[in-house]
């Protein structure tokens, strides 16, 4: 997940003051008319058309190859702070997140549906683990390192499970300021996304340190069990918090599921659903890039059965980002209602293909590097789609285009990468 959709997933929320929640009459006019050509957009007969086609997708028919590009950290070279009109904080996020719905309404070419709703997230805080490392470099958007804090198991004690306290007067706030803003042009949703993974590793090595987990493994394995299980743990026990207080939001719809892909399904919610969402009625999601250089069965042994419990909660399952996961296959096979598996450029895509055949669908990742390079080569990439996609004729097929952190200031580079995979898929 992008910085930028961490930061919209918690729009108006942890990184805004509750006392911020505020739009100026300035700000209030452009925002009023994106959000009408957003509504124009969603009201085209082709958006019903896509939604169709991820309904279909999604249900494991057969359809063409579906398309979807997220330029993700390169948005910032599409729609430059510069070209924001607004003035206040929340007014330009706001701004940010229209803009880009009318880019991919008017532009971009893939299957994304143009929906009529605006989201207004809760506005909580969320406490950490009870440790945080210090980050070491990072500025301007470069490489860093950080001291992880857990230096020794015996500290163990001094975690705990991270607490989400919502502050609802804010929410309602925001939801009002939403609702009275935009609320006759587009239908004002409070929604939160909670998380992006639950697959825990990414925070055991923010906690740990990716190298000493490596190391642990042989020669601390029982007090790393033990940390694995006081995570699984803590995660089980935030979902037991949101489902308690009715916070989950539905994902069958346009909400972005797993690491690429959309939730549109009619197998959620459950059959007995009564309007409070459980975890049984969503889409859940995990992966362990972090893991990629441990071996299928300590993968099983000191990842995979902590991950387990969790994804058992929910009524269809995503697994994987950009770890190859034809070596673990026949691990994660073994996940409940697991629908949708990613198959990142390093992935033996071949394998893959005849595992998931028709089953599951082919969450096709291709490299984020084709649009990175000083040239766009776009018959280097016609090539290796049209390869991929012979290579995978009889799955269901997804083609995502993401974790892409520059496309050299070039916005026409996504919008030709979209046709290119188009007029492939569409040949096969």
């Amino acid at each position: 997940m992008s910085e930028f959709d961490q930061t919209v997933a918690t729009l108006g929320t942890r990184g805004t003051p509750a006392t911020g929640l505020t739009i100026s009459r300035g700000d209030r006019a452009v925002l009023r008319r994106l959000a009408a050509e957003v509504a124009e957009l969603a009201a085209r007969p082709i958006e019903q058309e896509k939604r169709e086609l991820w309904y279909r997708h999604n249900a494991l028919e057969a359809t063409r190859p579906v398309i979807f590009c997220d330029p993700e950290n390169s948005w910032n070279e599409i729609i430059p702070p510069s070209a924001l009109e607004c003035e206040g904080e929340l007014a330009r996020m706001w701004e940010l997140h229209l803009r880009r719905e009318v880019f991919w309404g008017r532009q971009m070419g893939d299957d994304r549906v143009v929906a009529p709703t605006f989201d207004a997230p809760h506005v909580y805080t969320q406490k950490d683990w009870g440790m945080a490392g210090a980050k070491i470099g990072g500025q301007d958007g470069g490489s860093y390192v950080w001291d992880a804090p857990l230096k020794r198991y015996e500290d163990m004690d001094r975690l705990r499970f991270p607490e989400i306290t919502v502050d609802y007067e804010a929410t309602e706030r925001a939801a009002a300021l939403a609702h009275d803003t935009l609320g006759d042009l587009l239908t004002v949703r409070l929604k939160t996304a909670w998380w992006w993974t639950l697959g825990m590793t990414w925070t055991l090595v923010d906690i740990r340190g990716l190298e000493q987990v490596m190391l642990d493994m042989f020669d601390h394995p029982d007090e790393l069990h033990r940390l694995m299980a006081f995570l699984r743990d803590g995660h089980l026990a935030m979902l037991d918090f949101l489902e308690a207080n009715g916070l989950f939001s539905l994902n069958n719809d346009g909400a972005y599921v797993g690491s690429g892909g959309f939730g549109w399904t009619h197998e959620l919610p459950q059959p007995d659903f009564d309007g409070r969402v459980r975890t049984c009625d969503m889409w859940g999601f995990a992966e362990s890039q972090e893991t990629v250089g441990v071996s299928p069965s300590m993968f099983a042994d000191f990842v995979f059965q902590y991950q387990l419990p969790i994804l058992q909660r929910f009524g269809l399952n995503c697994y994987g980002c950009c770890e190859p996961v034809d070596k673990r296959w026949r691990v994660i096979e073994q996940i409940p209602n697991l629908r949708r598996v990613s198959i990142s450029p390093w992935a033996n895509k071949a394998e893959m293909a005849e595992r998931l055949g028709g089953r599951y669908i082919y969450s096709m990742k291709p490299n984020p590097a084709e649009l990175a390079w000083d040239s766009f080569d776009e018959e280097r990439i016609r090539a290796g789609l049209r390869r991929d996609l012979a290579t995978t004729r009889g799955c269901r097929v997804e083609v995502i285009m993401k974790d892409n952190h520059t496309i050299r200031n070039d916005p026409q580079r996504v919008i030709r990468w979209v046709r290119i995979a188009r007029e492939e898929a569409e040949r096969v």
